[in-house]
């Protein structure tokens, strides 16, 4: 008999069995051995089905009994696929990606299918399923990989996420989570404490990514004026608008809509060459909305924005905020990392002035995704704003200080353990290991700056050194050079380059880069470093790959 499925069913139409423990014997020729199968039908209705295939035992792995040793197997074969994965991450020699088209994917290749079917697989093929979606993803561990904010692969942080799974909890209460929710507490204040909040005091909660961040800001600054609305809905409060950058992140226009302000109480705020808000359009924009009769409530500053890397001037924004008597966010969700840095932290000065402050330290402090925070200087606004005090979780009357049950302060019921991977590699670094790790990327930025500033071919999309690790550029090939560049057939080609340059570093697999347009500006690239793996040598061959790809465009 090759294999043995077991289809167990209850309900009526069948006799029940008699209840008795039956035993039958059969080999499984998967693995070459003979095992029995014991049963004890008790008021239960059993059908066997004896099928000629490999599929996976239901008896082959923990709980059930005998299954240790082919449960350990299969797990020392599984991280054999991930060191594997991990060793190649870190070879320069490995590619990126092995790219392949939607299409050929869903059609599936050899040995890996992504159809589900109602046969279940062997424990062989399980393994293959592994390798294979490592094999066809992009590896964004790679010391060229350039393309998102979030890159590298912290070992520490690796075990950390290992863990937490093996762990599989939820972080509402203390009673299933008791050391998650107190690394999540005191890590939580040691980032307010950097802030600058006095003592650490305030609130906060790691959420599932910084445009969740930047909701919760937004739905706290609603219930701190106008708490009515929780209860009786936006009716409740006057016409509130929202102000935020022309270069900020979507969320908070996301939010205005998802909230119920809608996204034309978004107000886009106008910003200088290089990305930052102007505060004198703030001002004039918050009295034309007054005079219109609605309510300016919010005002978001980005700390590190996701295209030019700009931090808008947060201490001019909170004397605004101040008189007006508005929320000031500061989404940092980005930028967050440079306030581990003693050189690069003046770029938050006044974040201490803020209401709230998104930080996400998967993007540049290198925490695998997801690690995202938002950071309040009101203590206790997280519970009022969102707790509903379900009986069957938060009981009043629980043996121990309920305070610790943090998850009724969160929009979510169930919430991952973000916090484990995070604390422990702050506990594997220390702080001065990340402030090592934030100055190490930002002087590779400046290094790539200075290398094609004044280089033939390029042409930077705003002058002076960046802010942050965004580094923003044309690539001209020799074929434009002598075009003039303010005709329209000039930007129509230019526009083209970056992305023919981008489908063919995907289609090689030797190195990825961003590229958008913005505003007025036709396509162009977005270098950003967030992994400590790159080396100057990186930088090198990310501009001779460009060169060699682009030169014939």
């Amino acid at each position: 008999m090759a294999g043995l499925w077991v289809d167990v069913t209850a309900g009526s139409g069948r006799a029940p069995m008699q209840a008795h423990t039956h035993t039958l014997t059969y080999t499984d020729t998967h693995r070459g051995h003979h095992k029995d199968l014991c049963w004890n039908p008790v008021s239960t209705y059993i059908c066997f089905h004896f099928v000629n295939a490999f599929p996976l035992i239901l008896l082959d792995l923990l709980p059930a009994k005998n299954g240790e040793e082919a449960t350990m197997q299969f797990l020392l074969e599984l991280v054999d696929i991930l060191t594997n994965y991990v060793r190649k991450s870190f070879d320069r020699s490995t590619k990126v990606l092995d790219f392949h088209h939607p299409h050929q994917l869903l059609e599936g290749m050899e040995g890996f299918n992504l159809e589900l079917s109602d046969q279940p697989e062997s424990l062989e093929q399980i393994l293959v399923d592994c390798r294979d979606t490592l094999k066809y993803g992009v590896r964004t561990g790679h010391p060229r990989f350039f393309n998102q904010l979030s890159t590298g692969l912290d070992i520490i942080g690796l075990a950390g996420e290992w863990l937490t799974s093996t762990a599989n909890t939820n972080m509402f209460t203390y009673e299933i989570a008791p050391v998650f929710v107190l690394m999540e507490q005191l890590t939580l204040k040691k980032m307010r404490e950097i802030i600058g909040w006095p003592s650490g005091e305030g609130d906060g909660i790691f959420s599932p990514g910084g445009a969740i961040s930047n909701m919760y800001s937004v739905m706290i600054a609603r219930y701190k004026y106008f708490p009515e609305v929780k209860a009786k809905g936006m009716s409740a409060a006057p016409r509130l608008v929202l102000f935020t950058s022309e270069h900020s992140h979507y969320s908070i226009k996301k939010a205005g809509a998802a909230l119920g302000f809608g996204s034309e109480n978004v107000v886009l705020l106008s910003t200088d060459e290089r990305g930052r808000v102007i505060p004198a359009d703030l001002e004039a924009k918050i009295l034309d909305v007054k005079q219109k009769g609605y309510h300016p409530l919010f005002v978001n500053a980005t700390a590190g924005s996701t295209v030019y890397g700009a931090f808008d001037p947060i201490n001019e924004i909170a004397d605004i905020c101040e008189k007006y008597n508005m929320w000031l966010h500061v989404d940092g969700a980005w930028g967050g990392g440079l306030l581990m840095s003693r050189k690069h932290r003046h770029k938050f000065s006044g974040v201490e002035r803020a209401n709230s402050v998104t930080w996400n330290p998967h993007k540049m402090m290198g925490v695998p995704l997801q690690c995202s925070a938002i950071l309040v200087r009101e203590k206790g606004i997280l519970a009022g704003c969102n707790s509903m005090c379900a009986g069957y979780l938060f009981q009043p009357d629980k043996q121990y200080d309920v305070s610790y049950d943090t998850g009724d302060k969160a929009i979510q019921c169930g919430r991952h353990v973000d916090i484990f991977k995070f604390w422990l590699m702050w506990k594997a670094k220390g702080t001065i290991g990340f402030e090592q790790h934030i100055d190490k990327c930002l002087d590779l930025s400046q290094y790539l700056y200075d290398k094609i500033r004044n280089r033939e071919g390029y042409e930077m999309v705003f002058d002076g050194v960046p802010q942050h690790t965004n580094v923003c550029f044309w690539y001209i090939p020799p074929s434009l050079r002598g075009m003039e560049h303010n005709s329209k057939e000039y930007r129509e080609k230019l526009h083209k380059v970056a992305p023919n340059i981008k489908a063919m570093m995907m289609e090689s697999g030797t190195t990825m880069v961003g590229y958008q347009p913005q505003g007025q500006k036709v396509n162009f690239f977005r270098m950003v470093i967030s992994n400590p793996a790159a080396l100057q040598s990186d930088i090198d061959f990310l501009i001779d790959e460009i060169e060699r790809l682009g030169r014939d465009l």
